[in-house]
């Protein structure tokens, strides 16, 4: 029989998989049960009609108690300048780490062509030795002609809209109503679950002069 140490840890990349449950294995034994005994109690309020939100709020709260404190990879100092003029007048660009990218151009992650997103949650710790890849995506792509494949979140949300961490309709339509000068021509999107080392040293300055090579003078950074 499984412990409740071996049943907490299981959610996270274990055989109970489950990514919108893998910060169970971050908490103690005690706030992991205390956890999954409100759970059930707020289930029971749900069955009965009685506030069906608060369970939905109990587990943000949950994400929220392990994802909030600082990871292992912190700095105290950052590359953000000002952007000194009106965002109304400046060309914006885009750039996540959900995992998005339009269909007929796979990055082929670890080489593997079609990889699906099963594999791609299987192979994590391979993901996290990998140096990333940056998908270019043109910003006259329509939702419906992108994927996205990450093996660190759970996507069913992103795929049923992928605005929640690609949003590239409503940029389009703040540009349309002049409240961005201009959305740049290619926006951006990687795997964020990824070699740091690479990130930071290999990669960053190649990326760096795509964005400038595009003229953009600010950028929206959604992390996943």
């Amino acid at each position: 029989m499984d412990t409740m140490k071996d049943f907490k840890n299981a959610f996270s990349y274990g055989e109970r998989n489950n990514l919108n449950f893998k910060f169970l294995a971050h908490l103690s034994e005690k706030e992991a049960a205390d956890f999954i005994e409100t759970s059930f109690q707020l289930m029971e309020d749900g069955l009965n009609g009685r506030f069906p939100g608060r369970l939905i709020e109990h587990i943000i709260q949950g994400q929220k108690k392990v994802y909030s404190v600082p990871g292992k990879f912190t700095y105290e100092t950052g590359i953000f300048h000002a952007l000194g003029k009106k965002v109304s007048e400046a060309t914006i660009g885009l750039c996540t780490s959900s995992g998005h990218f339009v269909k007929g151009d796979d990055p082929k992650p670890l080489g593997v062509e079609g990889m699906t997103q099963t594999e791609a949650v299987y192979r994590i710790q391979e993901f996290l030795r990998e140096t990333p890849q940056l998908s270019a995506i043109p910003k006259s792509v329509e939702m419906k002609n992108l994927q996205v494949r990450h093996g660190g979140y759970d996507i069913s949300g992103t795929e049923i809209d992928g605005n929640i961490t690609f949003p590239i309709e409503p940029l389009a339509c703040l540009e349309k109503e002049k409240h961005i000068g201009k959305l740049a021509d290619k926006l951006y999107s990687f795997v964020g679950a990824c070699a740091q080392g690479p990130l930071k040293k290999v990669v960053k300055d190649d990326w760096i002069d795509l964005i400038k090579a595009q003229g953009i003078e600010g950028m929206i950074l959604v992390p996943v």
